[in-house]
């Protein structure tokens, strides 16, 4: 098989820069995209906020005390939407396999193409020019690499990590920088003394299942520079959520509908984000002693506004009860998109008498 040429575009601060080319008043300022007040969520942060410690998820109350003169900007998604297909027109011109995975990057498969690196900055130059806005990209032949190199020199990067590079480079890594290693599967492999690529590629791949599950064979490839994942410009999102572990284990509802106002806001932002429609939408709640739940409600079409989410997921919480335990999680996922089931038909049968 031949060897592939991916690119992974990554707009710079996508909501928060396009807020301050809109408005020059906000240029060279602190700003949040999102809601201010309690039960607000930043939905992205411009690069003079980041240095406080504001970053997207962050409830606003928290942003808002990490930096007093931060100003909030409450989303134009249609806007964002329109500057997204913009952008992805630029792609086509390169490619037509281009994979969105939201609103504000994509990875690209330009292996047709005598040098990917000349690719990538062409596009960056072309999204310049023709929005007013910045683009990182990364390049490599797969597209765990290219994502991990689009964030090596943000904002306004570009990174190319080289076939002859790959194992170096991959050996060197934080294993927090890998695709699908998040903070808390970090933590479990920091306790397993696995810090970086190289500490990864010591493990059996048959051990690394045992205690990850089958995550465990993607992360034996990715110690080797490995992902055979093909750039897919159909694909389709079977869901998408948000949860959070609490700071305390609680059985109050007014902390727990306060928690869950937040988490609906960041699922509301990502479902933008993604243009992602579903039509069921799922609570889940995790009890003191890990024991889980969940409580899901389908409507007849897919969640079309934030209110419509906020009171579904309002209705699946009051159902629920706790019978005294305490909870130590909350999340909330929409699932069961029109999309995915495009050729799926309702069976109906007549019980006429």
């Amino acid at each position: 098989m031949p060897q592939r040429k991916i690119i992974h575009v990554d707009m710079d601060a996508f909501y928060a820069s396009v807020e301050q080319r809109d408005n020059p008043a906000l240029r060279g300022r602190p700003i949040a995209v999102g809601h201010d007040g309690p039960r607000g969520v930043v939905s992205t942060a411009s690069y003079e906020a980041r240095p406080f410690g504001v970053h997207s998820a962050l409830p606003s109350v928290t942003a808002r005390r990490l930096c007093p003169q931060l100003i909030f900007v409450p989303p134009r998604f249609e806007i964002y939407k329109a500057v997204s297909q913009q952008i992805r027109a630029v792609f086509r011109e390169y490619t037509e396999l281009v994979e969105p995975l939201s609103l504000d990057e994509a990875f690209l498969d330009v292996s047709h193409l005598r040098s990917a690196t000349l690719a990538a900055r062409e596009i960056k130059a072309r999204i310049r020019r023709e929005t007013g806005l910045t683009a990182s990209a990364g390049v490599s032949v797969n597209k765990m690499l290219a994502k991990i190199a689009s964030d090596y020199r943000k904002p306004d990067g570009l990174f190319t990590i080289a076939p002859e590079q790959v194992s170096g480079f991959v050996a060197g890594l934080p294993v927090e920088r890998f695709f699908g290693i998040g903070e808390v599967t970090a933590r479990k492999m920091h306790a397993l003394g696995i810090r970086t690529g190289a500490d990864l590629g010591l493990w059996d791949e048959a051990v690394l299942v045992h205690h990850f599950g089958k995550a465990g064979h993607a992360y034996y490839g990715y110690a080797r520079g490995i992902d055979d994942r093909a750039v897919t410009p159909n694909r389709i999102r079977k869901s998408l959520g948000a949860e959070t572990t609490l700071p305390e284990d609680t059985d109050d509802r007014k902390r727990l509908m306060l928690e869950l106002e937040g988490i609906r806001e960041e699922v509301w932002n990502r479902l933008q984000r993604h243009e992602f429609r579903g039509k069921t939408v799922v609570l889940k709640l995790k009890y003191a002693d890990f024991r889980q739940i969940t409580r899901s409600k389908t409507l007849p079409a897919a969640v079309e506004s934030a209110d419509t989410l906020r009171r579904v997921a309002e209705e699946l919480l009051a159902a629920v009860d706790l019978h005294g335990r305490r909870v130590r999680l909350i999340g909330l996922t929409v699932g069961n998109s029109p999309e995915a089931c495009a050729d799926c038909v309702q069976l109906r049968f007549d019980f006429g008498e």
